[in-house]
């Protein structure tokens, strides 16, 4: 496979980036970032790109994938609607949008989260939007798209938050996820097992398009 990754430079975008690296069965990795990813691989090719509502100027450079697994996200603490909205939907719709167009191929994968709303209608805030943004991604021309909604995610072999409190966080619980993994696997999945499950939906379909956390850990 070809794949194309979105967020890599993000907690869960650092896993996936790592599985699809020692996935024998996957021969080419693109990454689209504002910054670059510090990894260094034969198989990875890096784009940087600083507009992602815009993507004219690099689109001979995004055709022949096979998949995208796209792991851009912000939290939305702090945040108003406006602002969130323009963060999730916009940006990922603009990204897959042109994916479409040069790839109807391509299996489109999407991290949004736990609790995500699909009726549109509830009262968080954050729910509705990633719900619009699944709703409206099943509706583009792609050979099939599937959405994987993670609650709590261990980081493994070295990724990070790139928010420093919820950095603090992790090292300071760290003993305990491995633990709440073989205990509670309906509630904590992990990168690489999030990485994991994107590159077999990928290859081999799934029965459900919306993977809860029990789906993930399943794969």
């Amino acid at each position: 496979m070809k794949v194309i990754v979105f967020g890599a430079t993000g907690m869960v975008g650092q896993g996936v980036l790592r599985e699809c690296l020692i996935d024998p069965g996957i021969e080419r990795v693109v990454v689209v970032g504002r910054s670059p990813t510090g990894v260094r691989n034969a198989k990875l090719t890096e784009i940087i790109h600083d507009d992602f509502t815009d993507y004219a100027a690099i689109e001979p450079q995004l055709t022949g994938f096979d998949a995208c697994f796209f792991c851009l996200g912000v939290s939305s603490i702090g945040m108003g609607e406006e602002r969130y909205r323009h963060l999730t939907y916009d940006i990922t719709l603009a990204a897959a949008a042109t994916l479409a167009k040069f790839n109807p191929q391509m299996t489109f994968v999407y991290v949004t989260g736990a609790g995500t709303d699909s009726t549109e209608q509830g009262s968080r805030m954050w729910a509705r939007i990633k719900g619009k943004t699944e709703n409206d991604l099943f509706k583009l021309p792609f050979k099939a798209a599937y959405m994987f909604r993670p609650g709590a995610i261990q980081p493994l072999h070295g990724a990070r938050s790139k928010t420093a409190w919820v950095q603090a966080v992790y090292a300071t619980t760290w003993p305990l996820w491995s633990v709440l993994r073989r205990i509670s696997p309906r509630l904590v999945t992990s990168t690489e097992q999030i990485g994991r499950a994107m590159i077999r939906v990928a290859r081999e379909g799934y029965r459900r398009k919306v993977l809860e956390m029990e789906d993930i850990n399943s794969l």
